[in-house]
């Protein structure tokens, strides 16, 4: 599973997502997928953008957590 922080970063900055879309020049509708984690797919270059602005690294801002399989 792939779990994006962006709303814990916002929060943690007290950055809007409508701030955000304005510095990065992301459409908010794209940002507002990526903060609720329904982003069917993520363009490198709006994750260069988001990470430059928001002063963090991808993996502050996307992890992998392994999913349990049991046999």
């Amino acid at each position: 599973m792939i779990k994006i922080h962006l709303s814990r970063i916002l929060e943690e900055k007290q950055m809007s997502q409508a701030e955000l879309a304005r510095q990065t020049g992301i459409r908010p509708s794209t940002i507002c997928c990526i903060y609720n984690g329904i982003a069917e797919r993520l363009n490198i270059n709006h994750i260069d953008s988001i990470c430059r602005h928001l002063g963090c690294n991808i993996a502050d801002l996307i992890e992998y957590i392994p999913e349990n399989h049991k046999s």
